[in-house]
Protein backbone atom coordinates (compact mmCIF):
# COMPACT_ATOMS: atom_id res chain seq x y z
CA UNK A 1 0.00 0.00 0.00
CA UNK A 2 2.85 2.61 0.98
CA UNK A 3 4.78 1.85 -2.02
CA UNK A 4 1.87 2.81 -4.60
CA UNK A 5 0.49 5.50 -2.43
CA UNK A 6 3.80 6.71 -2.92
CA UNK A 7 3.88 6.00 -6.70
CA UNK A 8 0.34 8.30 -6.62
CA UNK A 9 0.77 11.41 -4.64
CA UNK A 10 4.25 12.18 -5.20
CA UNK A 11 4.33 13.11 -9.07
CA UNK A 12 0.95 15.17 -7.92
CA UNK A 13 1.74 17.10 -4.49
CA UNK A 14 4.08 16.94 -1.30
CA UNK A 15 3.64 13.93 -0.17
CA UNK A 16 1.62 14.77 2.63
CA UNK A 17 1.72 11.85 5.67
CA UNK A 18 0.10 8.62 5.80
CA UNK A 19 -1.22 7.87 9.37
CA UNK A 20 -1.87 3.83 9.65
CA UNK A 21 -3.94 3.43 12.94
CA UNK A 22 -3.67 -0.08 14.30
CA UNK A 23 -7.22 -0.62 16.36
CA UNK A 24 -5.79 -3.14 18.81
CA UNK A 25 -5.06 -5.86 16.33
CA UNK A 26 -3.17 -8.40 17.30
CA UNK A 27 -2.13 -9.76 14.22
CA UNK A 28 1.32 -8.47 13.74
CA UNK A 29 -0.12 -4.95 12.24
CA UNK A 30 1.18 -2.62 14.70
CA UNK A 31 4.76 -4.16 13.85
CA UNK A 32 4.21 -4.15 10.06
CA UNK A 33 3.42 -0.18 10.78
CA UNK A 34 6.32 0.38 12.71
CA UNK A 35 8.65 -0.75 9.94
CA UNK A 36 6.97 1.39 7.00
CA UNK A 37 7.51 4.05 9.86
CA UNK A 38 10.98 3.23 10.21
CA UNK A 39 11.46 3.09 6.30
CA UNK A 40 8.76 5.99 5.34
CA UNK A 41 9.58 9.19 6.92
CA UNK A 42 6.18 10.21 5.52
CA UNK A 43 4.26 7.38 7.44
CA UNK A 44 3.24 8.03 10.96
CA UNK A 45 1.00 5.33 13.01
CA UNK A 46 -1.19 5.90 15.74
CA UNK A 47 -1.46 2.69 17.82
CA UNK A 48 -4.97 2.38 19.81
CA UNK A 49 -5.02 0.26 23.04
CA UNK A 50 -7.88 -2.34 22.12
CA UNK A 51 -10.52 -2.17 19.00
CA UNK A 52 -12.91 0.90 19.01
CA UNK A 53 -14.84 0.34 15.62
CA UNK A 54 -13.40 1.42 12.61
CA UNK A 55 -15.22 4.43 12.45
CA UNK A 56 -13.56 5.74 16.05
CA UNK A 57 -10.09 4.40 14.19
CA UNK A 58 -10.68 6.96 11.13
CA UNK A 59 -11.97 9.63 13.61
CA UNK A 60 -8.39 9.45 15.52
CA UNK A 61 -6.74 9.25 12.07
CA UNK A 62 -8.31 12.02 10.66
CA UNK A 63 -8.06 14.49 13.78
CA UNK A 64 -3.93 13.71 13.81
CA UNK A 65 -4.06 15.10 10.00
CA UNK A 66 -1.78 17.83 9.06
CA UNK A 67 -2.22 18.40 5.60
CA UNK A 68 -5.14 20.29 4.11
CA UNK A 69 -6.29 17.45 2.45
CA UNK A 70 -7.63 13.89 4.34
CA UNK A 71 -8.18 10.40 2.08
CA UNK A 72 -9.79 7.82 4.23
CA UNK A 73 -9.30 4.19 2.92
CA UNK A 74 -8.81 1.06 4.31
CA UNK A 75 -6.23 -1.08 4.17
CA UNK A 76 -7.04 -4.23 2.22
CA UNK A 77 -6.80 -2.27 -1.15
CA UNK A 78 -10.51 -3.23 -2.02
CA UNK A 79 -10.48 0.90 -3.67
CA UNK A 80 -6.81 1.42 -5.37
CA UNK A 81 -4.84 4.39 -4.38
CA UNK A 82 -4.64 4.99 -8.22
CA UNK A 83 -8.28 5.95 -8.25
CA UNK A 84 -7.23 8.86 -6.03
CA UNK A 85 -5.99 11.37 -8.53
CA UNK A 86 -10.20 11.25 -10.06
CA UNK A 87 -11.25 12.02 -6.51
CA UNK A 88 -8.69 15.58 -6.32
CA UNK A 89 -10.23 16.15 -9.82
CA UNK A 90 -13.33 16.43 -8.32
CA UNK A 91 -12.35 18.00 -5.38
CA UNK A 92 -11.23 20.99 -7.45
CA UNK A 93 -14.75 21.43 -8.81
CA UNK A 94 -15.61 23.22 -5.47
CA UNK A 95 -16.71 20.29 -3.40
CA UNK A 96 -15.77 19.48 0.30
CA UNK A 97 -16.08 16.14 0.33
CA UNK A 98 -15.55 13.56 -2.63
CA UNK A 99 -16.24 9.56 -2.37
CA UNK A 100 -15.20 6.60 -4.45
CA UNK A 101 -18.28 4.66 -5.23
CA UNK A 102 -17.23 1.32 -6.00
CA UNK A 103 -19.05 -0.21 -8.70
CA UNK A 104 -19.56 -3.32 -6.91
CA UNK A 105 -20.45 -3.76 -3.26
CA UNK A 106 -18.35 -6.46 -1.07
CA UNK A 107 -20.84 -6.68 1.86
CA UNK A 108 -24.06 -8.30 2.21
CA UNK A 109 -27.39 -7.59 0.66
CA UNK A 110 -28.80 -7.03 4.38
CA UNK A 111 -25.72 -4.59 5.53
CA UNK A 112 -25.81 -2.28 2.60
CA UNK A 113 -29.73 -1.67 3.02
CA UNK A 114 -28.97 -1.28 6.79
CA UNK A 115 -26.18 1.31 6.12
CA UNK A 116 -28.06 2.84 3.61
CA UNK A 117 -31.09 3.96 5.81
CA UNK A 118 -29.04 4.48 8.26
CA UNK A 119 -27.07 7.32 6.53
CA UNK A 120 -30.04 8.63 4.91
CA UNK A 121 -32.11 9.19 8.09
CA UNK A 122 -28.95 10.66 9.85
CA UNK A 123 -28.23 13.03 6.92
CA UNK A 124 -31.24 14.15 6.23
CA UNK A 125 -31.92 15.15 9.66
CA UNK A 126 -29.70 17.64 9.88
CA UNK A 127 -30.70 18.46 6.41
CA UNK A 128 -27.77 17.55 4.73
CA UNK A 129 -27.24 15.55 1.42
CA UNK A 130 -24.92 13.73 0.30
CA UNK A 131 -24.55 11.09 -2.64
CA UNK A 132 -26.37 7.30 -1.38
CA UNK A 133 -24.85 4.60 -1.58
CA UNK A 134 -21.43 6.45 -0.61
CA UNK A 135 -19.28 5.36 1.99
CA UNK A 136 -15.72 6.96 4.04
CA UNK A 137 -14.35 3.77 3.38
CA UNK A 138 -12.74 5.81 0.44
CA UNK A 139 -13.13 9.36 0.56
CA UNK A 140 -10.91 12.49 -0.07
CA UNK A 141 -12.24 15.63 1.87
CA UNK A 142 -10.55 19.12 3.21
CA UNK A 143 -9.07 18.76 6.57
CA UNK A 144 -10.87 21.96 7.59
CA UNK A 145 -14.17 20.16 7.48
CA UNK A 146 -13.14 18.00 10.49
CA UNK A 147 -13.49 21.65 12.12
CA UNK A 148 -17.26 21.14 13.10
CA UNK A 149 -17.03 18.11 14.54
CA UNK A 150 -13.55 18.13 16.17
CA UNK A 151 -15.58 18.45 19.90
CA UNK A 152 -17.51 15.54 19.47
CA UNK A 153 -16.62 12.96 21.77
CA UNK A 154 -19.56 10.56 21.59
CA UNK A 155 -19.40 7.00 21.81
CA UNK A 156 -20.88 6.02 18.82
CA UNK A 157 -19.15 7.74 15.76
CA UNK A 158 -20.32 7.60 11.57
CA UNK A 159 -17.95 10.16 9.95
CA UNK A 160 -20.19 9.77 7.27
CA UNK A 161 -22.75 11.94 9.79
CA UNK A 162 -20.03 13.63 11.07
CA UNK A 163 -18.69 15.24 7.35
CA UNK A 164 -22.05 16.40 6.64
CA UNK A 165 -21.94 18.63 9.95
CA UNK A 166 -19.11 20.43 8.25
CA UNK A 167 -20.33 21.12 4.76
CA UNK A 168 -23.18 20.53 2.14
CA UNK A 169 -20.97 20.19 -0.93
CA UNK A 170 -20.44 16.59 -1.44
CA UNK A 171 -19.63 14.91 -4.78
CA UNK A 172 -18.83 10.88 -5.81
CA UNK A 173 -16.77 9.55 -8.76
CA UNK A 174 -17.44 6.05 -9.98
CA UNK A 175 -14.63 3.36 -9.05
CA UNK A 176 -13.31 1.59 -12.25
CA UNK A 177 -12.71 -1.49 -10.20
Amino acid sequence: MAERLSHVLQPRHQLGELILVNDGSGDGSWEVIEHLSARYSWIRGINLMRNYGQHNALLCGIRAAAFPIVVTMDDDLQNPPEEIPALLSELQQGYDVVYGTPQHQAHGVLRDLASTITKWVATRRNGRRKPLGTSVRFALFRTQVRNAFEAYGGPYVSIDVLLTWGTKRFSSVNSQK
